[in-house]
C-alpha cells in the first residue's frame, strides 16, 4: 500500500496524486476505488485523511489544474499568502469555490471556478510550490466580484490587516482596469477603505458610522495615552475632534474576564472625559439603526464636554512604535512583528458581508 506523503512546504496538507499501477509513485487504480481516498480532479486523488474543511488544503487541491497559464486567485491566493480572514466560505457559512485564473479556456472541476480575464506577464507567482497571481490583483479579483461595495472595502482592509496590499497599491491596480467588470466596486473600496482595520466587524461598524449615521470617518486603532503618557486603551474607533469612541464586542466580550476588562476600560475612557458607544452582532438585525441612535446620543453628550475636561491624548510618547500603515508594519523586522503585532489574533471566521 503506497503511503502518502504531506506536502512538503506545509506539511499538515497533503497534494492531490495520480494513480500509479505499480504503486511506487501513488496509489493504486483499486486503492483509489477504497473509501481511504476521495477524488478532487480528473485523475487526482487526495487520502481521505486529509481535511478539506481546512481552506489551505482546498486550495491546494488546485495545484495540479495551475503552472504556467493558470493561477489561483482571488481568496485564495490571499489566503495562500497569509491573509487569516479570507476563509473560502461566505457570511452564511457556505462554501466559495477555489478562483483560477487562466490564459486558456479550461473547464472548472466542481470546487473550483475559472476566469479567463487578461492577465499581464508577471502576473503571477510562486508561493510555496503553487501558482498564485499577485496580492493586487487577487484583492481586486476580490471587490469586483463581491456583491457590494462594502464586502469590498471590508475585504480590502482585511488583505491590508495581512500587509499583503496598502491601499495605494490597490487604487493603482484599479487604475489599469477601466472598464472591467466590477470596477466600479473598486473604486469605492479604496476610498473607503482602512489599512489598520483588525477584523471585519470593526470595518462594517466604521462604514454605518461614516456612511449610515453620517458623521466624521473615525480612526481606526489608534492608541488613546492619559496625560501622564500611560497607554490606556486602543479603541476600535475614535473620532477625536468629537472624542467619542466606538467599539465592537463580539460573543467573546460578553463573558468572562474578557467582560469584565472591557468595563474596566470603558470606564477609564469615561473618566477621561471620552464618551462611548458600543455596537452587538443584534444591531445588524436592523441594519445597524439602533446603533446609529445610540452613536448620534453619545456625539450629542460629548458636545456637551469642553475642551478642558479631556484628559486623554492620541499624541504618543516618544517610546511609542506606530504600526497603522501596512508601509510601517511591513519595516519591522519578524521580531518586532512578533512584539508589537502579536496581540492581534485572527480569527477562523469568514470575512462575511456588509449589510446592502
Amino acid at each position: 500500500m503506497w503511503i502518502p506523503q504531506p506536502y512538503p512546504h506545509r506539511p499538515d496538507l497533503f497534494e492531490p496524486v495520480r494513480p500509479d499501477p505499480t504503486g511506487a509513485s501513488g496509489p493504486t487504480r483499486a486503492e483509489v476505488r477504497t473509501p481511504n481516498w476521495v477524488r478532487t480532479s480528473a485523475g487526482r486523488y487526495l487520502p481521505a485523511k486529509a481535511d478539506l474543511g481546512n481552506p489551505e488544503q482546498r486550495i491546494l487541491t488546485a495545484r495540479p489544474l495551475v503552472g504556467e497559464s493558470a493561477a489561483v486567485t482571488g481568496w485564495a491566493a490571499l489566503r495562500w499568502m497569509g491573509a487569516g480572514w479570507f476563509s473560502g466560505s461566505d457570511a452564511s457559512g457556505s462554501v466559495l469555490p477555489v478562483p483560477i485564473s487562466s490564459t486558456r479556456w479550461m473547464s472548472a472541476p466542481t470546487g473550483f471556478r475559472i476566469s479567463q480575464e487578461f492577465r499581464m506577464p508577471g502576473e503571477q507567482l510562486d508561493i510555496d510550490g503553487l501558482s498564485a497571481t499577485p496580492a493586487d490583483r487577487s484583492i481586486c479579483f476580490v471587490i469586483r466580484h463581491a456583491t457590494s461595495w462594502r464586502e469590498g472595502v471590508v475585504a480590502l482592509d482585511m488583505a491590508a490587516q495581512a500587509d499583503l496590499v496598502s491601499i495605494g497599491e490597490a487604487a493603482a491596480y484599479t487604475a489599469t482596469l477601466n472598464r472591467w467588470t466590477g470596477v466600479e466596486n473598486c473604486r469605492q473600496a479604496v476610498q473607503y477603505a482602512d489599512e489598520n482595520a483588525w477584523s471585519p466587524r470593526e470595518s462594517m461598524m466604521r462604514l454605518v458610522w461614516e456612511c449610515d449615521a453620517g458623521l466624521p470617518r473615525p480612526l481606526t486603532n489608534r492608541p488613546v495615552f492619559d496625560s501622564g503618557g500611560r497607554l490606556v486603551a486602543v479603541p476600535d474607533l475614535i473620532d477625536p475632534e468629537a472624542g467619542v469612541v466606538g467599539e465592537y464586542d463580539g460573543a467573546v466580550h460578553l463573558v468572562g474576564r474578557q467582560r469584565a476588562s472591557d468595563i474596566r476600560r470603558e470606564a477609564e475612557l469615561r473618566a477621561l472625559g471620552l464618551e462611548y458607544v458600543t455596537m452587538v452582532a443584534d444591531d445588524w438585525s436592523d441594519r445597524g439603526g439602533r446603533f446609529i441612535d445610540r452613536l448620534h446620543q453619545a456625539y450629542r453628550r460629548a458636545s456637551g464636554r469642553s475642551r478642558r475636561q479631556r484628559h486623554w491624548s492620541l499624541e504618543p510618547p516618544g517610546w511609542w512604535r506606530p504600526t497603522d500603515t501596512v508601509t510601517l508594519r511591513r519595516a519591522l523586522s519578524e521580531s518586532e512583528r512578533q512584539r508589537l503585532l502579536g496581540f492581534r489574533r485572527v480569527s477562523s471566521q469568514s470575512l462575511g458581508r456588509a449589510p446592502a
